[in-house]
């Protein structure tokens, strides 16, 4: 089995604690230990070890189906991507004490924009070794059509398995198991995207 490359390992790290204090952060701004009554900070450590063996079980699988060696890199990126969006989010509120209105709008929209940064540098230059690539202009275009796309596979999906939830369930029950559906549906679209017309090599 192929062991995991410096860089692979230098960049699990640094995604997982980003990851990591940010989300230990949070909790400890709203106030919510973890399960069992678990000090937030353990997260700090956890979570870059949970992204080397995630990224080491993506070569593990891409024994059998190359692609998983990019997709492991990929999902790692993907939960950093929504601790940076979350983390942005919640420092604009902490600083200013607003979370609704304009204002919260304002602050998403800076928490998704920098998010998406986030997202194309780590996708380009880690998850599909695409930095020697010159798509310039055209790259980014490409890279955010594929984002937008996505965002709509997620909400689509979700929505659906709302809508069609079994009439004796809640729809407040249901209201998660269509967000699980959704990002899991727009994960792997968003892969395929990225890796079929945003950081295709060939």
């Amino acid at each position: 089995m192929r062991s995991l490359s410096s860089r692979d390992v230098s960049s699990a790290l640094v995604t997982g604690f980003t990851t990591g204090i940010i989300a230990w952060r949070i909790l400890l701004f709203l106030g919510h230990p973890l399960p069992f009554g678990i000090a937030p900070g353990v997260l700090v450590p956890l979570i870059p070890a949970l992204w080397l063996a995630g990224v080491q079980l993506g070569y593990l699988l891409g024994m059998v189906f190359r692609p998983f060696v990019q997709f492991g890199r990929f999902a790692a990126i993907g939960f950093a991507n929504a601790a940076v969006d979350f983390g942005v989010l919640y420092a604009f509120i902490a600083a200013t004490g607003l979370a609704t209105g304009g204002a919260y709008a304002a602050f998403k929209a800076v928490s998704f924009s920098v998010a998406t940064v986030h997202s194309y540098l780590w996708n380009k230059y880690w998850a599909f070794d695409a930095g020697r690539s010159r798509g310039g202009q055209r790259e980014v275009l490409a890279f955010l059509g594929v984002a937008l796309s996505s965002l709509l596979v997620n909400v689509g999906a979700a929505s659906v398995v709302v809508a069609l939830r079994p009439a004796t369930f809640a729809v407040a029950s249901w209201a998660g198991i269509g967000a699980v559906v959704g990002s899991a549906a727009a994960l792997v679209f968003s892969f395929t995207g990225f890796r079929l017309f945003v950081f295709n090599r060939r």
